[in-house]
């Protein structure tokens, strides 16, 4: 993926296909394990303990959220589970940190997360300190014969860690974006520059094309099961949009012309005055953008970045294309057909969130990770420049709501043969 100045992400080393014997996998377990937690306090690190507590609206969460919530959860699936004799650290921690995982037990209301000023962030770097030891000792201790269910989970909380280490960068840049201030994540941070690739679109395959994770690796579940789609003939376009265009649709009045958008898009248009993508702004007759780098000016070459569903959907009518179902956008991904398909944007496709089919959830509260959204969502492909290194992969299926700006989102466009 791409790299820029403040986000080299810790490489975990590619799981081997074959352990030679139980210590080499307890031993890579364990490195995996360290990289993680410690990318999570290397991307909060520049923050200030008051930036580590403030919440800019309810989809966000606090820093200090964000890393406690992933120490909660290897305690809560991974630890109490395989040590009984194992002591929390406090026992207030599983209602303050519990996000959504009703089975797991109650949990505090998501929108006053930023209200939590107590524990201070020691007191939460004690706390996966603590877990952190926990873990370590379980995998050097679990006897041989539960070590491959032990493995599963923690692999699953690795993965939904780094998650959390994207949104710890997509929730503070949106708390920036409303500090009159302007303030830096890293005053050097620059959008990565892409390499040239070709432009135009791409005929994609028409005919029967596989969807779904292909078994290589990890996946999460509603990246399976793998099955058959029917592509029709359609043209795929290789680059993303980007801000030269976008400006070419601001100037023509999409953001004023109600023919171009979905209804509910219409409303938040007129109900929040939306003029540009999120975190645009206009002075002196020049378009900027609040980045990890602070204000800067909109780069006309850079793909246009933190655009809804809905803006995504109406630049695409007003362009005279479409956006992408997510199985032309797998398609086209697999056969290397576009630039950027992981390591810039998400990508919006035209895709709702829903089962693939013969899908079935987890049991118990893991179950609860993926299965219960799908509704009223939409789905995005690819990755973006905080999607940690090794976390991107063709079947990865993210989803947020259709009004939804606060992501690292942007599209390419398709058209029907």
């Amino acid at each position: 993926m791409a790299q820029t100045a403040v986000l080299p992400a810790s490489r975990r080393a590619s799981r081997p296909a074959e352990f030679r014997d139980l210590g080499e996998r307890r031993h890579y377990w364990r490195d995996a394990f360290r990289a993680v937690r410690a990318e999570t306090e290397k991307r909060a690190a520049p923050l200030s303990p008051e930036d580590q507590i403030v919440q800019s609206m309810p989809d966000a969460s606090p820093t200090k959220w964000h890393r406690a919530h992933v120490t909660w959860f290897f305690e809560q699936f991974l630890v109490v589970p395989n040590n009984p004799g194992y002591r929390a650290f406090d026992e207030r921690f599983p209602f303050l940190f519990n996000s959504y995982y009703v089975a797991a037990g109650p949990r505090h209301a998501r929108p006053q997360r930023g209200l939590i000023t107590r524990p201070n962030g020691a007191e939460v770097t004690a706390y996966r300190a603590h877990v952190d030891a926990a873990v370590e000792r379980l995998i050097e201790g679990i006897a041989d014969d539960r070590v491959g269910e032990l493995f599963r989970v923690l692999e699953i909380g690795l993965h939904h860690e780094q998650q959390h280490q994207e949104l710890l960068l997509t929730d503070i840049l949106h708390a920036f974006a409303q500090n009159p201030t302007n303030p830096a994540y890293d005053k050097n941070w620059r959008f990565p520059r892409r390499a040239l690739a070709e432009g135009g679109y791409a005929d994609l395959p028409s005919g029967i094309h596989k969807i779904g994770h292909d078994g290589d690796g990890y996946c999460f579940d509603n990246e399976l099961p793998r099955h058959d789609t029917l592509i029709a003939p359609v043209k795929i376009a290789r680059q993303l949009v980007s801000n030269a265009e976008w400006l070419e649709f601001i100037a023509d009045k999409g953001y004023e012309t109600p023919s171009l958008w979905l209804s509910d898009g219409w409303a938040l248009v007129q109900a929040e005055g939306w003029q540009a993508p999120g975190c645009w702004r206009q002075a002196d007759g020049r378009w900027q953008t609040m980045t990890l780098g602070g204000l800067q000016e909109v780069d006309l070459a850079a793909p246009v970045c933190h655009v809804s569903y809905y803006e995504a959907d109406a630049f695409a009518r007003w362009a005279g294309k479409h956006l992408p179902t997510e199985m032309e956008w797998e398609v086209a991904a697999r056969a290397g057909l576009v630039a950027d398909a992981c390591g810039y944007l998400w990508q919006w496709t035209r895709s709702a969130y829903l089962p693939y089919p013969g899908y079935r959830a987890a049991e118990g509260a893991l179950g609860e990770y993926n299965g219960k959204f799908m509704i009223n969502q939409m789905v995005l492909r690819g990755s973006s420049l905080a999607t940690p290194e090794g976390d991107e992969r063709v079947s990865y299926r993210n989803f947020v709501d259709p009004q939804a700006r606060w992501q690292f989102s942007g599209l390419r466009l398709a058209e029907y043969s």
